[in-house]
């Protein structure tokens, strides 16, 4: 049973369009939200095993803004990077080309696994006005508060690969596996917002092309993080972290702030790695104040 959308009344308020656009020598799917004529757009890279209704939490806050939100290459309705390996050069090179053909001089945004590519693509020359991370990777994961986990994660991404394809493909599917991840990461004790995020989960985590993209992007999210690149990277950024993430603890945002050229951290308390789900008003209102115009006038 699918449980209430507690974000539904201001999602069906927002105006959205499907389209589609080649890139990197595939169809890369994206949905528009929002008004054309906004002052302000910003590209949102989802997560990984994500895809992009996961964001759209966030986005219904940010009314007046215009959000562009693809699906990353192999997950959701955009299919894998034809002849390439999905390593950090193959998800720069794509969010590159998608944001300089789509949107160009857009406010890049990044949660999670998608705060290392947009971190990356910036680094390496995307333009944009201002950078937002929201959950960022800012420490190895397999050095995090919960890096016996990760270690176990990876032996069941690697069981996933090796296993026969059928096998595998029904271990990285599995939704006992999947609930075991969104338990792990929820922290809210409102019983009906843990029911959505779970049924989010269930409804959208397993939504990736094979489990060959799947195991290449595990490995590249657990292979980088936002702490290479935060040095090259000269545009405002805003960082949105939780105090109770697992997978980077504050206190290494903290640290992570303080290798950018310009930068503000933002920490919400009582929520861990689902910001986007959990405290979307609290992580759009930053938003909101950091691409206002009154902001960019003052820095």
């Amino acid at each position: 049973m699918t449980a209430p959308n507690p974000y539904a009344d201001l999602l069906e308020a927002t105006p959205v369009e499907r389209r589609e656009v080649e890139v990197q020598g595939a169809l890369t799917a994206y949905w528009v939200y929002g008004p054309a004529d906004a002052e302000t757009t910003i590209v949102a890279v989802h997560g990984f095993r994500g895809e992009h209704h996961g964001l759209e939490p966030v986005v219904a806050h940010l009314a007046g803004i215009r959000i562009i939100s693809p699906d990353l290459p192999g997950f959701g309705e955009t299919p894998p990077l034809p002849g390439r390996e999905h390593d950090l050069a193959a998800f720069v090179d794509w969010l590159t080309d998608f944001a300089s053909t789509v949107a160009p001089g857009a406010v890049i945004l990044g949660h999670s696994f998608g705060s290392i590519v947009a971190a990356a693509a910036v680094a390496g020359g995307l333009a944009t006005p201002r950078l937002i991370l929201i959950n960022p990777i800012g420490a190895p994961a397999l050095e995090g508060p919960r890096g016996i986990l990760t270690r176990l994660a990876v032996f069941y991404y690697w069981a996933g690969a090796r296993l026969p394809r059928a096998l595998g493909d029904a271990l990285l599917r599995n939704g006992a596996v999947v609930r075991v991840m969104s338990v792990s990461m929820a922290k809210t004790k409102d019983a009906d917002l843990r029911r959505f995020v779970h049924d989010q989960h269930d409804t959208y985590f397993s939504r990736f092309a094979d489990r060959d993209v799947l195991r290449e992007s595990f490995v590249t999210s657990v292979s980088n993080d936002v702490r290479a690149s935060a040095p090259e990277i000269a545009v405002p950024t805003l960082l949105v972290a939780a105090q109770r993430d697992d997978i980077t603890p504050i206190e290494a945002q903290r640290r992570l702030v303080t290798l950018f050229a310009d930068a503000e951290l933002v920490e919400i308390p009582d929520v861990g790695h689902l910001i986007h789900y959990e405290t979307p008003q609290v992580a759009a209102d930053a938003i909101r104040r950091f691409v206002a115009p009154s902001a960019r006038d003052t820095r």
